[in-house]
């Protein structure tokens, strides 16, 4: 399996699982505490991200939260730009990801001093996404989803849930290749197009997407398969964050996406202390 990023010619080992900080620039992502709305709030969240050990900041301005409200991509823009261009100017080292479905939007972010592209929607609602990724030269994380934040609730049956998973990860894996996309990341999609129970068969089965042979990202913090399962909120529910995030290591998590950094990395160490893998 592949244990590298090439980021900005630079290489991002990830032999040693990293850990990704959500910044969400929304007035509506489903974890108030992850959303910030200003460029000083970016600025504070990122810098106390960063010092409590993340590689990687994620930036959202779409929520995709099941149900969420569809933006224009005028306005994720005018939302994304602005901080990513403060961050690379006050953090230039960060290694910056922004989370979009848009190709357009994916580029712009590039431009701007962006290094990933994380796509909740694998590819499925932009169709130039791929060539766009391609021609950026930039890691892809291809998230496995169905339908749009508005219906994926409804898309949730499968013939076999690890099995169709894997196999619609895999085609989409060969068809970014085909264009010459050289680092790519799987991310399960826990809570897109999947209920609770079946969130919890694929982290339990987690290691069998080492088959396709590319880092695997993890991303259930603060999800409702947690605080709903638990009958508590969101606010509540890091403790299980962490539970899970444990989890998804010793299944062969590559990276961690989570809201909550310093409890993340922590994680990292002790799996590694326990496993004596890194």
């Amino acid at each position: 399996m592949k244990k590298t990023l090439n980021i900005g010619g630079k290489l991002l080992d990830l032999s040693t699982p990293q850990v990704m900080g959500i910044m969400n620039i929304t007035p509506d992502s489903f974890y108030s505490e992850s959303r910030v709305n200003q460029l000083d709030e970016a600025y504070k969240k990122a810098e106390r991200m960063l010092s409590e050990g993340a590689s990687i900041l994620d930036l959202g301005g779409h929520s995709t939260r099941p149900g969420a409200d569809a933006v224009s991509e005028e306005e994720e823009r005018k939302r994304i730009l602005p901080v990513v261009e403060m961050l690379r100017k006050n953090f230039p080292n960060a290694i910056l990801s922004i989370d979009t479905f848009r190709a357009s939007v994916a580029r712009q972010a590039v431009e701007a001093g962006a290094h990933i592209i994380n796509d909740i929607a694998g590819g499925n609602l932009d169709p130039q996404m791929f060539e766009t990724v391609a021609a950026l030269n930039v890691p892809y994380i291809l998230m496995h989803s169905r339908g749009t934040p508005q219906t994926m609730k409804d898309l949730n049956q499968y013939e076999d849930l690890v099995t169709d998973v894997l196999r619609e990860l895999q085609a989409k894996i060969y068809q970014l290749q085909q264009f010459g996309v050289k680092d790519i990341v799987a991310d399960m999609g826990f809570g897109f197009a999947k209920n609770a129970d079946q969130n919890y068969v694929l982290l339990n089965e987690l290691k069998s997407f080492k088959a396709l042979n590319v880092p695997i990202l993890a991303g259930v913090s603060r999800k409702s398969m947690i605080w709903r399962k638990l009958n508590i909120t969101p606010d509540q529910s890091l403790n299980g964050t962490t539970v899970l995030n444990t989890v998804a290591l010793l299944n062969g998590a590559s990276i961690l996406r989570v809201h909550d950094v310093r409890e993340a990395v922590e994680a990292v160490k002790l799996v590694g202390l326990l496993r004596h893998d890194y």
